[in-house]
């Protein structure tokens, strides 16, 4: 074969040698040499400019312009940069509303409304004025110039994400605000164009809204019903979850290109809808974040460089005029709306230095809506260069910015805050090798650590010798190689698994060695929800692991995914909150239900709403709850019965047998909880004698 096809891209003859005496075009044309290139400078960009004190994506952005044609001319904005760029700055919107403290946002939207509108009439009231009367344009092309400003990217979003401030009611409000400032700029842009046409009427502005409702209500409501539908029947295969998320937020994008709205816009609401059904730390969080970091995301960053022109500053006097304006009016706008919203929201210095750093971002809504105004006569060359300079000053002030103030934000919460060890428990799962829920009790695992991940899972599988030494030594063949796949799902979360096998006729013995050599903080456990004897709660094994040791044992049924779950119960028995663990398994419950975004219903068992809403207040971390008063144990499954769903889960506060606050009812309230709809239910057994523990779990103003 002397030819390829040229389907393939290289429909020339083969001549290897041809690079000796052959220079390529300038710019590179071949699909692979301008991958290749964009791979090293996502490589070498960053670890070059973090050596000089400056964030990492900035490096990415001067490669990028470096590289193209304002630069050594080896790239330009070809085919393959634009069809990549649109997907990094689609996958970086999404990721946005992903990760979005969309609780945060619910409890205080009023914050993110007031930074949006605030963030965005500042800058465009007062960039309208400019444009009138500094640079003399006419009224059309200074509402666009001032909503190309008004609006912002989070480019340095990963700057905060890498600080873990993304949950600080600050960043929150400038995530929840992104959905303001950017619909605002872009229904600018669509009066805009429609006035300067002459087409400014009531049906083009019912037109706006309309594709707007139909974008909000058809990928909040669709996307959210077919997502949790499929990790409830596919979550066995990760990387088809990976592929599902994908379509979805790209069909999100597509069909707001069909409604003439911004693809980032469906993106984004995408990430808002899938927000509560993929839980921080997860396997699938962990791929999304590392598939989007490494690849699609940085290639949005080389774009925005290629689009850089250094000559700019050398295109004549009009062209460095209109940047200045631009640029000063931007950034006087932009602090004194995060000033503003900071006075009226009680935010500190730190949180206005983050708002600030990450509103003065400029390139998705900016280039998208400069580029139309280019196309419809609107801006001149000289408005082009100047936005394109006001994008090169921001890709690198925003992150130098952000940078700044999240590391002292983030100082100043470590200052106040030391809870790594009760965030992130040392956990013992033993597991059945014949276990068919071992992937969710894994996951479930994840759920219960912090995002720092620091401490290991220990995944530990009891053998009990039977059938010979010959079939004993199989089965623990084939239970190590059936830990070779838990632990590529460990891997895949970016979370350390232990994983051990032990021979031992006691099973229940084992484990509680187990618990004691690793220095577990907790034993995590599943049921299959078998009857057991008359006389114990869960069977022989499980009840003995309750009798030896004294950390806190999980025994969860998990009849769905933990990340579908809709809303969790929590039965309270009254007076346990005596126990010397209470404070930590209080802490348990809120923490599942904050990470994957679940309402949490309190069910006191003959107690007051009064006492434990105090008490659950006290326990980190923050998290509003409901307190339902219940005058007898007879009114509990009838309530669950009436109340829960199939996508709920119910947990238990239950004190160890005879200690203050057990009931008899506890004993068969395992195997009742089975009956009901929601078959998903985990037993929180506390911890004993050892009260001083229990305190780390309080937070103090």
């Amino acid at each position: 074969m002397s030819h390829l096809s040229s389907t393939f891209g290289v429909g020339v003859r083969l001549e290897p040698l041809n690079f000796l005496y052959e220079s390529p075009g300038w710019p590179i044309e071949e699909p692979v040499l301008i991958f290749t290139l964009a791979l090293m400078a996502f490589l070498v960009g960053p670890l070059v400019i973090e050596r000089l004190g400056q964030p990492g994506i900035v490096g990415i952005v001067l490669l990028g312009a470096a590289l193209g044609p304002g630069g050594l001319n080896l790239l330009e904005e070809s085919e393959t940069i634009v069809l990549l760029g649109n997907v990094g700055l689609v996958y970086l919107l999404f990721t946005v509303g992903l990760e979005m403290d969309l609780r945060g946002f619910m409890q205080d939207p009023d914050s993110a409304a007031i930074f949006g509108l605030t963030s965005f009439f500042v800058p465009f009231i007062l960039g309208t004025t400019a444009g009138v009367t500094i640079l003399g344009l006419d009224i059309w092309a200074a509402l666009l110039l001032a909503a190309v400003f008004a609006s912002h990217t989070l480019l340095a979003y990963p700057i905060a994400n890498k600080y873990g401030v993304t949950k600080n009611r600050g960043v929150t409000a400038v995530f929840g605000g992104i959905l303001f400032t950017d619909t605002l700029a872009l229904i600018v842009l669509a009066l805009v164009v429609g006035g300067h046409d002459g087409g400014l009427t009531p049906i083009l502005l019912l037109d706006i809204a309309l594709s707007l409702l139909i974008l909000f209500g058809a990928t909040w409501f669709v996307v959210g019903r077919t997502a949790r539908w499929f990790f409830q029947n596919f979550s066995e295969e990760s990387y088809f979850e990976f592929l599902f998320v994908a379509v979805v937020f790209f069909a999100a994008a597509s069909l707001a290109e069909l409604l003439d709205i911004a693809a980032i816009l469906g993106a984004f609401i995408a990430g808002i809808a899938l927000n509560r059904l993929i839980p921080p730390g997860g396997t699938l969080m962990t791929r999304i974040e590392f598939v989007g970091n490494a690849l699609f995301i940085p290639f949005f960053l080389l774009w925005v460089g290629i689009l850089v022109d250094p000559a700019v500053i050398l295109d004549g006097p009009r062209t460095l005029q209109v940047a200045g304006v631009i640029i000063i009016v931007m950034f006087v706008s932009k602090w004194l709306a995060s000033q503003a919203v900071g006075v009226i929201k009680g935010y500190d210095s730190n949180e206005r230095s983050v708002i600030f750093g990450l509103s003065t971002g400029q390139a998705a809504a900016a280039l998208a809506v400069t580029i139309i105004g280019v196309e419809e006569g609107l801006f001149s060359e000289a408005i082009l260069n100047a936005v394109v300079l006001l994008l090169l000053v921001t890709a690198i002030v925003s992150p130098w910015l952000t940078r700044r103030a999240s590391n002292k934000l983030a100082l100043s919460r470590e200052a106040t805050e030391d809870d790594s060890e009760v965030t992130d428990p040392r956990i013992l799962l033993p597991l059945s090798h014949h276990a068919e829920q071992q992937r969710r009790l894994l996951e479930f695992s994840f759920v219960l650590k912090s995002e720092s991940k620091e401490q290991p899972v220990n995944v530990l599988t009891v053998i009990s010798p039977s059938g010979g030494e010959e079939e004993t030594e199989k089965r623990v063949a084939e239970t190590r190689e059936s830990m070779d796949d838990l632990v590529e799902i460990g891997n895949e979360a970016d979370v350390k698994l232990e994983t051990e096998t032990r021979v031992n006729h006691n099973p229940a013995s084992g484990i509680v060695r187990g618990s004691m050599e690793v220095q577990a903080d907790m034993i995590l456990m599943g049921w299959d929800a078998t009857h057991s004897l008359t006389h114990r709660m869960f069977g022989s094994i499980i009840d003995r692991v309750l009798e030896r040791t004294r950390i806190p044992v999980l025994v969860a049924r998990l009849g769905h995914p933990i990340n579908t779950t809709e809303r969790m119960f929590v039965v309270v028995p009254h007076g346990v909150d005596t126990q010397e663990g209470f404070f930590e398994g209080v802490h348990f419950v809120k923490k599942v239900a904050d990470r994957v975004n679940a309402d949490l219903e309190v069910l006191l068992i003959g107690s007051s709403e009064d006492q434990y809403n105090r008490l659950f207040e006290l326990v980190e971390p923050e998290l509003e709850a409901t307190f339902t008063e219940l005058d007898s144990w007879n009114k509990l499954l009838p309530y669950l019965e009436e109340e829960s769903d199939e996508n709920d889960l119910v947990s238990v506060l239950s004190p160890r047998q005879g200690r203050v606050g057990w009931h008899e009812r506890l004993r068969t309230l395992p195997t009742d909880l089975a009956t009901l709809p929601p078959e998903s239910f985990v037993v929180v057994t506390l911890r004993e004698d050892d009260p001083d523990y229990d305190r780390k779990f309080l937070q103090y103003d």
